[in-house]
């Protein structure tokens, strides 16, 4: 390895620090943001929001795949759900040949065009889970895609549940959690409205619930500052002729205020949290300390009022509508042991609030201990690792936690070796691969693994890097998987985690070296996946995970 690549890679990375110490990166513009951020636009008299709305339709035409459908990026291949809700936004006069290409690819897809069978497709997508679901069909019956008849064929949400107490979506096995509370709230007030319900409790409930919406609304007003959710909100809001209602006009001014100049949106307005603490521990230094501030402002100092969060946490952005996590705190935690290894006050929160998410399984979920009804409440191997680093990095530190954090750590691993797939690999959460069978991301998550370290059984790790081994290509690159095309995010993770096999680092490095032009050239690939399998892909990816390569193979060296 060329000490020019490392150099270049390095400072195509410190190109995108900010005079505030952040490393900040850029999401895909997304057709299904889009969409639903038109149907919303669409339905107020707004002359801004509906300019707004007709730009957005113009754009979804513009970036429509050849085959009549959209995915969720524009490198994307088609889906039924973000094609039905760009097939709803362009129901309308303007783009009628998009709209054609739309219809026939649901109809050579779907089998009809019929109310009844694209509610079914959409339903069948998601199968009992309705948190996605329940708003598409929503949309499409706004938009009347679903015909005269529409909402019959939009299931009821029980939105005066919002009105208990936290703890009890727990006890009552509810699959809208907490994060879905406001579509909860929103849609299922909507889906009421217009199929003219009569129920009591529901009637007494809609004034209440809708004070809980206005209560958990970021100062932003962008729900978990996704444009989606709060698309769907706004739409369901203005449906019921609420357009003067204080969270639809913040809905509408969160839409207004996160479009992008080519009249597109992407799936969440940042992760500049989790951008700058990857960078930060993929530099080792070179951070302005500015950043240090800036970090350490973002921690979780209160219970959260969306969540109900105990204090500790980091989110993945900046922004009001961003809810702490594990991984992300993870990040912050490791970000940190480089930038303030002194900050014990910071450290000791972070890493409690960590070891108290530990599921019985002893993994570490998304969000929140012990639910387990969704998949970011399970527990999962990629963000498990990663917490196992953090509790690594700060145990010697935190002498008053070390015990609990040797424990905890125990439990880990035993959940790592004990999930382990009868491969070597393990499955992550947060990042798929498109061309990978089911979808899937195996290298990401076997190589956050084998990050772990040395406290991996012999056994299991040795499984793990016999599985990277045959996943490499005959090139040195590496895709998701054996046989998958390589992509520079996941041959520089690949390195990362090579070690010990210095002949297969090296092959990796060289294709790496030759993909991004000795490090001055990046493209980003869709391997992140957002709420309910939404595709995005940051152009900061590649270049963070190919500087935290070469600055460990530089090291092994």
């Amino acid at each position: 390895m060329s000490d020019s690549f490392l150099d270049n890679a390095r400072a195509t990375l410190l190109q995108h620090l900010t005079e505030q110490g952040v490393f900040a990166g850029q999401l895909s513009s997304s057709a299904l943001s889009t969409a639903t951020a038109s149907l919303a636009l669409a339905l107020t008299e707004d002359p801004e929001a509906l300019a707004l709305a007709r730009s957005a339709r113009r754009w979804l035409a513009r970036h429509q795949n050849p085959d009549g459908g959209w995915g969720d990026t524009t490198d994307s291949p088609t889906n039924v759900s973000t094609t039905v809700l760009c097939w709803a936004a362009l129901n309308g006069d303007e783009e009628r040949e998009a709209a054609a290409a739309a219809e026939a690819w649901l109809e050579r897809t779907c089998g009809g065009l019929t109310p009844e069978v694209i509610a079914g497709a959409i339903r069948a997508r998601y199968g009992k889970d309705q948190t996605f679901s329940v708003p598409i069909l929503l949309a499409s019956a706004i938009s009347g895609r679903l015909g005269d008849d529409g909402w019959r064929l939009v299931p009821p949400l029980p939105f005066e549940l919002a009105v208990l107490p936290h703890g009890f979506f727990k006890l009552l096995n509810l699959r809208m959690v907490s994060y879905a509370l406001p579509a909860l709230i929103a849609v299922g007030q909507a889906i009421h409205f217009h199929r003219g319900g009569r129920n009591p409790l529901r009637l007494l409930a809609r004034k209440r619930t809708l004070e809980v919406l206005n209560k958990i609304q970021p100062e932003s007003g962008g729900f978990l500052e996704a444009a989606p959710l709060t698309s769907f909100v706004s739409m369901s809001l203005l449906s019921m002729g609420l357009s003067d209602h204080p969270v639809t006009r913040r809905c509408i001014h969160f839409l207004k205020e996160t479009v992008r100049e080519d009249g597109s949106w992407p799936i969440d307005t940042n992760l500049d949290t989790w951008t700058t603490t990857l960078a930060v521990n993929a530099l080792g230094d070179g951070a302005a300390d500015s950043t240090t501030r800036w970090l350490v402002e973002q921690q979780y100092t209160s219970v959260h009022p969306y969540t109900m969060a105990d204090p500790g946490g980091w989110a993945w952005t900046d922004l009001p509508g961003g809810v702490p996590d594990a991984d992300d705190t993870s990040g912050a935690l490791l970000a940190l042991r480089v930038l303030a290894p002194d900050n014990t006050t910071a450290a000791a929160a972070g890493v409690r609030w960590l070891l108290s998410l530990q599921n019985r399984d002893g993994g570490i979920p998304t969000f929140c201990k012990g639910w387990g009804k969704l998949p970011f409440d399970q527990s999962c191997p990629d963000i498990t690792a990663h917490a196992l680093r953090a509790w690594a990095a700060w145990v010697h530190a935190l002498p008053e936690l070390e015990q609990v954090i040797r424990r905890t750590s125990q439990r880990a691993l035993a959940y790592l070796a004990g999930c382990q797939k009868t491969d070597g690999s393990w499955v992550p959460l947060w990042f798929g691969n498109q061309q990978a069978p089911d979808e899937e991301n195996p290298l990401y998550g076997t190589t956050r693994v084998l990050l772990a370290g040395d406290a991996l059984p012999p056994e299991v790790r040795r499984r793990a890097m016999d599985w990277l081994l045959k996943a490499q290509g005959d090139d040195g690159g590496f895709g998701a998987a054996a046989g998958v095309p390589p992509s520079i995010e996941e041959t520089a993770l690949a390195v990362e985690a090579l070690d010990g096999e210095p002949d297969a680092q090296a092959r990796a490095v060289a294709w790496l070296q030759q993909a991004t032009d000795n490090g001055t050239r990046f493209p980003p690939s869709p391997i992140g996946l957002y709420f309910a399998k939404l595709w995005y892909s940051e152009r900061l990816y590649p270049i963070i995970f190919t500087v935290s390569a070469l600055q460990r193979a530089k090291a092994q060296a």
